[in-house]
């Protein structure tokens, strides 16, 4: 795996190592070993997966301490414009955005610290993007900024949402509860 920072404060590109033959190719998604050598630890308490048509925006999701999440991000098969917007109050990057294309053709994976909110825009159909998480899913804590409430140009006229992602409130009425370089979760 390459590793390169991105622009957001600790936010990672991972471009991970691809292995092609006749059957077709395989490819390593996690490495404990290489997530501590790049001090990105993270101990995958959930592993899951969305499946959507073109067009469609999820995000911008995060979970809220006291289980605040860190995040593994990889498209396993189409492509989506990945954004992310940084929460973290004191962070050099705090409200800033980032986008980049990840695509299951070049597979990368984004490494997300506690605090950064994330969301995509699906730009193929039948695109399937997987997470790893270093907490489990608490509905109560559940939470998100909404999707055109900070600043972003989406380059869609008309996404499919969800009655979730459209209900979220936007990013000047969220009650920020993160502080960058603060340790958050369990």
């Amino acid at each position: 795996m390459k590793i390169a920072s991105l622009k957001t404060e600790g936010c990672l590109l991972l471009h991970l190592d691809k292995r092609t033959d006749q059957r077709g190719y395989f490819i390593k998604t996690f490495q404990d070993s290489v997530f501590q050598d790049m001090g990105f630890s993270i101990t995958c308490r959930e592993d899951f997966y969305t499946l959507s048509n073109k067009n469609v925006i999820r995000g911008m999701h995060f979970q809220l301490p006291p289980k605040a999440l860190k995040k593994v991000v990889y498209c396993m098969s189409g492509s989506i414009l990945d954004v992310l917007l940084d929460l973290r109050v004191g962070s050099p990057t705090y409200l800033q955005t980032e986008h980049l294309i990840l695509d299951s053709l070049d597979p990368c994976a984004v490494c997300l610290p506690v605090g950064i909110a994330h969301g995509f825009l699906t730009l193929s159909d039948e695109t399937a993007v997987c997470y790893k998480v270093d907490q489990e899913y608490d509905p109560a804590l559940d939470s998100g900024i909404r999707w055109d409430s900070f600043g972003f140009k989406w380059p869609v006229d008309d996404p499919t949402l969800s009655n979730r992602d459209s209900g979220f409130c936007s990013l000047q009425e969220f009650q920020n509860p993160f502080l960058f370089g603060e340790v958050m979760g369990g």
